[in-house]
C-alpha cells in the first residue's frame, strides 16, 4: 500500500489543535476517576485554568488603583476660562481676555452618583492621552460601544482598555500602544468579564 491509502481513515498529520493552545495551555491525557471525584476534580481543574490564564495576562495588565466614588451633590464651581492667542505665557486678568466662566465638574462629569475615578498604573494605553498616575473618569452606568475605552475585570483583576470584538462577536480588549509590549486580549467563554464602566475622560496634576 501507498502512503495515502495507509493514512485514508485517519488523523492527518499536522491537524487538531495544537498542543499549548487548549483550556490548560499543555498535553492532556485521559484517565479514570470514580464519580463521586468528579466535582472536586474539575473545581480543581477549572482554578488550575485561571491560574495559568492570568499569568499569561499579567503582561497586558496594566493594575489600577485608588477606586474614589464621587458625592452624589458636588460643588459648583465657577473659574474664569481664558481666550489667548498668546503661544507662551499666562493670559492677564486685566487684558480683558475671560471669555466665559466654566465649572470643571459640570465640564468633566455627566452623573456625579454614577461617576468615579481609578488611577492609571502602567502604560498600555499612552496613546490615547492616558498616562500612568492620571485619573480616568469612569461611568458606571453608560451602555458600552465597540471603540470605547473601558475598565474591565478580567478573572478578578481591573484593567483599562480599548473595547473591539473578535470574529465569533466575543469581546477583545486592546491596549493602545505601538511598541508591541502589550498584546490584545481574547476573552473566553471561561473568563470571567465584566465592564464596569465607560471611561469619559481623564486629567493629571503636573
Amino acid at each position: 500500500m501507498n502512503d495515502e491509502h495507509n493514512n485514508h481513515g485517519g488523523k492527518r498529520a499536522g491537524s487538531g489543535r495544537k498542543t499549548g493552545t487548549g483550556t490548560y495551555r499543555e498535553e492532556t491525557s485521559v484517565m479514570r476517576v470514580p464519580n463521586s471525584q468528579k466535582p472536586v476534580i474539575s473545581d480543581f481543574l477549572e482554578a488550575y485554568a485561571k491560574k495559568q490564564r492570568l499569568a499569561e495576562l499579567k503582561d497586558n495588565l496594566d493594575s489600577i488603583e485608588e477606586f474614589t466614588q464621587l458625592s452624589a451633590e458636588l460643588e459648583s464651581m465657577s473659574l474664569p476660562l481664558f481666550e489667548s492667542k498668546v503661544p507662551a505665557g499666562l493670559p492677564s486678568p486685566a487684558d480683558d481676555h475671560v471669555d466665559a466662566r466654566m465649572d470643571p465638574n459640570t465640564y468633566l462629569i455627566n452623573k456625579a452618583d454614577k461617576t468615579f475615578f481609578v488611577t492609571i498604573q502602567g502604560e498600555s494605553m499612552i496613546e490615547v492621552g492616558l498616562m500612568p498616575g492620571d485619573k480616568a473618569i469612569i461611568e458606571k452606568d453608560k451602555v458600552p460601544a465597540v471603540g470605547d475605552i473601558v475598565l474591565a475585570m478580567i478573572d478578578g483583576e481591573f484593567t483599562v482598555k480599548t473595547l473591539a470584538k473578535q470574529k465569533d462577536g466575543m469581546p477583545k480588549l486592546l491596549p493602545a500602544n505601538t511598541s508591541g509590549r502589550y498584546a490584545p486580549i481574547l476573552i473566553t467563554q471561561q473568563m470571567q468579564f465584566k465592564i464596569w464602566g465607560v471611561v469619559t475622560g481623564s486629567f493629571r496634576k503636573f
